[in-house]
């Protein structure tokens, strides 16, 4: 009897130490975390009795005294100098870079047109990621959105089916993919390519907030290994592809317990090759382990991505619990807190360096168009000179395009011109290329001159060597511009010589 009652007391022990236990997680769970850091490490918190200053801008009027916000910001949300920055900078695109793009169809090549939207557009933030590991969550954490009716919803369940532009507006409103493809002075009017169905999966949610100001974010439906890709309706690997190429910056997230890598997943981070360096690995929900077990997360994170991601030095990976909420206790809240810190420093030197990415991004998007054409070029004279009067065009100009090396076509460039071979496209990008577009239909670049416009590709080079180089320097004139002295793509240092100009 005296076995029977000691056990009924220890079971009742039991029952109020789990009980005590879990009204400690529901009590630190309903403790709203403090955010000052947010603010302070994205220096959102504007005074207007101090000087600020971007990009080495002071923002000073000509008595030394601060100028209120609303006098120095124009309508894209940076400094006005700035603005004219952007201005310049679409200039020298639509001048010496569209012209030949659209000479050469450089986009049915890449499908990757840049449209006045996207170069005034403020720096995107991506959350890429499995199902349910916290994406939603993260977006408002970070713009203070918990219990807001704008909230993103989250759950444990998939609860993202949409791809959700969330922006800055005068007012809070939603609005429907199908108007946001519509409007052409936003970015996202060449999503109207990938149908009505995937339109009707786009949402934009504009908001009043000092962080919005200066980026935008996209939430993205959760990777779903389970489900095949036609049953979402719409190209989900080409949609994603399209936000990759557009991103500054993307956030990879997992979370302790799903960290197997299946074919979307794998499809996803093929798509996310060479963009690397705006790669960064968010291991979240993190206060739900032990030290112990998140150390075994850690490295089993690592084990999963190795095979996908081939690069000497692998993306930054942030460990922490980004949520509105308290730490769980007995977890290393000071390594979180200092890891979330480094994430907010590292998303606030991509805003920082806004401009800078877009001068650096359309100055390489002028470098593969210019090889583009290159080879273009070559492919036209080779079938010129192969040409005789009994030879049949089809037949020889199938015989270049299946064999390009057998003709020289590709190292032709890297001979003759400043062109790097990690630059070179794919060879059998080529034959799809000239499957739809007859190589009649394109001139020489020789030809592509005038008395009066000058060369494309004199223009063109002028811009990578030059022009952009310059309008980077003039921004930021304290220091050299970074990533724009490489002479082994470019041949800056002294200006081409082109030798497909008429004499």
């Amino acid at each position: 009897m005296k076995g029977i009652v000691s056990f009924c007391c220890f079971v009742s022990l039991l029952v109020l130490t789990s009980a005590e236990e879990e009204e400690d997680v529901i009590a630190s769970t309903n403790i709203l975390r403090d955010r000052s850091h947010i603010d302070k490490t994205l220096r959102l918190a504007f005074d207007d009795n101090a000087a600020e200053s971007y990009n080495g801008f002071k923002l000073l009027d000509s008595w030394g005294c601060p100028i209120p916000h609303f006098k120095y910001i124009d309508s894209w949300g940076c400094p006005k100098p700035l603005g004219a920055a952007l201005q310049k900078l679409r200039k020298i695109y639509h001048s010496a870079i569209k012209p030949m793009e659209q000479a050469y169809k450089y986009n049915e090549l890449r499908a990757h047109e840049i449209s006045d939207g996207e170069i005034t557009s403020k720096p995107m933030v991506l959350f890429l990621g499995p199902w349910s590991v916290g994406k939603s969550s993260m977006i408002n954490y970070l713009l203070g959105l918990k219990d807001s009716p704008y909230q993103l919803y989250t759950g444990a369940e998939p609860t993202t089916s949409e791809f959700t532009v969330i922006m800055h507006g005068e007012k809070t409103r939603s609005i429907e993919g199908i108007v946001m493809a519509a409007d052409s002075s936003r970015s996202f009017s060449p999503l109207e390519k990938f149908g009505q169905s995937f339109l009707e999966k786009l949402l934009g949610i504009e908001m009043p907030h000092k962080l919005l100001e200066r980026v935008t974010f996209v939430d993205t439906p959760g990777i779903i290994e389970n489900r095949k890709q036609q049953e979402r309706g719409y190209p989900f690997n080409d949609v994603c592809q399209w936000f990759i190429d557009r991103a500054d910056l993307i956030f990879v997230t997992f979370d302790p317990t799903k960290l197997d890598v299946g074919l979307e997943l794998e499809m996803l981070f093929r798509q996310l090759k060479g963009r690397e360096s705006q790669i960064r690995i968010i291991l979240n929900k993190a206060d739900n382990l032990a030290t112990q077990d998140l150390m075994r997360v850690y490295g089993a994170l690592f084990w999963s991505l190795a095979p996908l991601i081939n690069v000497t030095e692998p993306p930054r990976v942030y460990v922490s619990s980004f949520w509105p909420y308290e730490y769980a206790p007995d977890t290393s809240r000071d390594l979180f807190k200092r890891e979330e810190i480094s994430l907010l420093e590292d998303l606030n030197q991509v805003i920082e360096n806004r401009l800078e990415n877009k001068i650096a991004f359309i100055r390489q998007h002028a470098i593969r168009v210019r090889i583009h054409a290159l080879l273009v070029d070559r492919y036209v004279q080779t079938f010129k000179d192969k040409m005789s009067y009994f030879s049949d065009p089809d037949l020889v100009f199938k015989e270049i395009v299946d064999d390009p090396d057998k003709f020289f076509i590709f190292k032709s460039i890297l001979a003759k011109t400043n062109v790097s071979k990690f630059d070179l496209p794919n060879r059998e990008a080529y034959q799809d290329f000239f499957g739809v577009n007859p190589i009649n239909t394109f001139k020489s670049l020789s030809a592509q001159c005038s008395y009066t416009g000058g060369c494309l590709l004199d223009k063109i080079e002028k811009a990578i060597t030059s022009e952009l180089p310059g309008l980077l320097g003039s921004i930021n004139p304290s220091k050299p511009p970074p990533g724009l002295s490489s002479c082994e793509t470019t041949g800056c240092g002294e200006k081409p010589k082109n030798r497909y100009r008429k004499n």
